[in-house]
């Protein structure tokens, strides 16, 4: 049987990142995303509901979300689910908890339109993915249109269907 383990995130950043290093040497940081969703009830009155997730991100991707996000900046992530479980050291008890392992981050605006980051590589497009020495790269303009420049498209008014 196939195994699935996928999460897609686009939130804000409810604090700053800070960066830490394993013994090992390689950069880590946790983040917390809020997440709202809005709807309409049944009454026709807007409902608003807000999740908060954690994610640690490892490796470059650590070290670029503690160098360009900030509290209150959205981000779009990409990841898997992860149970991280503990003794409680008060109550003995065992504890557990799901968390997201980010693979890919995108920088998005945040909640007031600025794009922030200073930088012309830590804009609006940047991406990082997981494993990936200066993986950094510019995701461009949208996709889903023509190569050929607007002024070559011709419309054909005989529809085959």
């Amino acid at each position: 049987m196939a195994n699935l383990n996928k999460v897609m995130l686009i939130g804000n950043l409810t604090r700053d990142p800070e960066l830490r290093y394993t013994p090992g040497g390689k950069a880590v940081t946790d983040i917390s995303l809020a997440i709202n969703r809005m709807w309409v009830n049944d009454q026709g009155q807007k409902q608003e509901d807000t999740t908060f997730v954690d994610v640690t991100l490892w490796g470059r991707q650590a070290e670029l979300a503690q160098q360009y996000l900030s509290k209150g900046r959205g981000v779009y992530i990409e990841g898997r689910l992860q149970m991280d479980t503990w003794d409680d050291k008060e109550t003995g008890k065992k504890r557990s908890r799901l968390k997201v392992v980010g693979e890919t981050m995108q920088f998005l605006p945040d909640g007031r339109g600025a794009a922030g980051g200073g930088s012309s590589t830590g804009g609006a497009g940047a991406q990082a993915r997981a494993g990936g020495a200066g993986s950094q790269q510019y995701s461009g303009p949208p996709h889903g249109g023509s190569a050929a420049p607007a002024e070559d498209f011709q419309e054909e008014d005989d529809i085959p269907f």
